[in-house]
């Protein structure tokens, strides 16, 4: 695992861009996981100023969503597809067929979670999957508990999931269960970067770098990736 800490959050939002544009230099129809979510805004907005500048393309490339609230669609402000559409694919000039994401409306959840996990299958599995990381520990929305032998499934929110969601809704939204992308899918990916920002954070990146690798704090399986990387601003880092 490879751990950078960074002087603020703009510095580390330009290098994981860069890492993300360089990767599409080698690679140009890499299968990419997109988290969303505050933390990585400002690696998109870097990341569509590197493609602007003619720095990289994403011509070829193919975006997954990581994960969605069950029950809402991209019509809904608060919802991961309409934060993508909004933060990547819309700046980036992205046709529908460049990606895949979760339906969350599905009338057959357990489907959709399987029918996900064949499309990144049938493409070899991720190039590169971006995540954040919550204040209980979850990565996307495996809670705490989570098996790390997971593919792509439906979640039990926990309540801190639940009521930190909140701030992505302009009024109050029911939430209670998600469709997700697996650990092991994460495991999987080529490459794993998970980023971290604010102080808020700097307990949680403590456990997950400093505690025991355990399915009760799903970050810590960080550390047992072969090609995982923890960037994190000053801040993030101050335990």
């Amino acid at each position: 695992m490879n751990f950078q800490i960074f002087a603020d959050y703009e510095t580390l939002s330009r290098h994981t861009a860069q890492h993300i544009a360089d990767l599409l230099n080698r690679k140009p129809d890499a299968l990419i996981c997109a988290a969303s979510g505050d933390t990585p805004v400002g690696t998109y907005r870097a990341l569509v100023q590197l493609v602007k500048e003619g720095k990289t393309s994403v011509d070829r490339c193919t975006f997954v969503g990581l994960d969605e609230w069950v029950g809402l669609g991209p019509e809904s402000e608060g919802s991961c597809a309409n934060y993508l559409q909004r933060e990547l694919f819309g700046p980036l000039n992205i046709p529908s067929d460049q990606y895949r994401l979760f339906d969350a409306k599905a009338d057959d959840l357990e489907a959709e979670c399987a029918s996900m996990t064949q499309f990144v299958d049938d493409r070899g599995g991720f190039d590169l999957i971006l995540v954040g990381v919550g204040l209980n520990g979850h990565i996307a929305l495996n809670e705490p508990g989570t098996p790390f032998t997971l593919k792509a499934h439906v979640s039990e929110l926990a309540e801190t999931t639940i009521t930190v969601g909140q701030k992505y809704f302009t009024t109050p939204t029911p939430l209670t269960l998600g469709v997700t992308t697996g650990l092991q899918q994460l495991m999987d990916a080529r490459e794993a970067i998970l980023i971290a920002s604010g102080s808020k954070k700097a307990p949680v990146i403590k456990t997950a770098l400093e505690g025991p690798v355990t399915e009760e704090f799903p970050a810590s399986i960080m550390q047992t990736h072969p090609k995982g990387y923890v960037w994190v601003d000053r801040d993030a880092a101050g335990e």
